[in-house]
Formats: C-alpha cells, structure tokens, sequence
C-alpha cells in the first residue's frame, strides 16, 4: 500500500506519533516515538531491549497514529507490520532523527552501549479523520 503524499510529507517533519504494540498477555501497549519515512514506509527508531521491540519479535502487527504538531487533531493512523528490526544504520538514523526533532545531536539517555534498531514498518491500511 502506498503511503499519501500528505503522509509522505507529515513523517517528514517533527510529527508526534504513537506506536501501538500487543503485550504477550494480549493487552495493548503504547509508546511516543519520533518517526520517519522512506517514502514507502514508516520507520521508527528504538533500543533493541525496549518492550516495543520485544512485542514487535513476537508479534510484528502494530498500529501508529501519527498528528500533525500544528494541528493535533489532525492525525493519519496506520495499521500494519513490521518487516525488519534491523541494526544496520540505527545509529546514524537516531542522530538524524535528533537533529529532525531537536535541531542537536541525540543526548543518548540510556547510555551509548544500547543496541540502536530501526523499525520498518510497512502499511497494510492506512485512515485519517478527514
């Protein structure tokens, strides 16, 4: 599925979004994430040991629901699953995310020794409120 070009261009600016993952008990987990694009997908930046990144190993289906920081009530949910939790590239990503939403270097708060991965999320159906 392709992603909107108005989608496009909200994961390419400081968009607050949340990351729904499932807890192995079934119940839903949440998370505030900064969030990004490749043009074809939603990619997310974590720490290899954080739940999201455990739930996501065990069961790859996630929602995120994406607004826009000007207009919150505007937003775009995306429903689909993870492709790839990849090391690769994490932590040159992380910086550029920093810079994206900070306009600084990542104060890395848990330490330089985690493991970085980026989430590759492709979309499987994607709605928005207007």
């Amino acid at each position: 599925m392709n992603l909107p070009d108005d989608l496009v261009a909200l994961l390419e600016r400081p968009a607050l979004c949340y990351l729904a993952t499932t807890m192995p008990s079934g119940s839903p987990q949440l998370t505030q994430t900064w969030v990004d694009t490749d043009g074809e997908h939603v990619i997310i930046n974590s720490v290899l040991t954080h739940q999201k990144v455990r739930n996501i190993q065990r069961d790859p289906r996630v929602a995120v629901a994406i607004s826009d920081p000007e207009h919150p009530g505007f937003f775009y949910q995306v429903r689909g699953r993870v492709l790839e939790v990849a090391t690769e590239g994490a932590v040159d990503h992380i910086e550029k995310l920093a810079q994206k939403y900070t306009g600084g270097p990542y104060p890395w708060y848990g330490g330089r020794d985690q493991t970085r991965v980026i989430l590759v999320i492709e979309p499987q159906h994607i709605s928005t409120p207007h």
